[in-house]
């Protein structure tokens, strides 16, 4: 099962604020990437990158350029609600 997106917001400190299309609001924190996937630390080093996170045509994920993209799965399942 998919679990879209319908919107995301980039907090502080690498945090994401994702609303699912069934209205769930989760936060996932972004910074934990950092050393598992190499692209995602240009979000860190590259001054406005991280802010200029989007929604992916269906809600299937997000992304931030053509290298650096999560699933709506990836979101669902490691995001938290505060």
């Amino acid at each position: 099962m998919f679990y879209k997106v319908k919107a995301v917001k980039p907090l502080k400190d690498f945090i994401l604020e994702i609303t699912f299309e069934n209205s769930t609001i989760k936060y996932y924190n972004v910074s934990n990437l950092f050393e598992k996937w190499p692209n995602f630390i240009d979000l860190k080093n590259i001054s406005g990158l991280f802010e200029n996170v989007k929604v992916d045509n269906g809600g299937y994920g997000i992304s931030w350029n053509e290298n650096i993209d999560l699933s709506c799965n990836e979101l669902w399942e490691n995001g938290y609600i505060i």
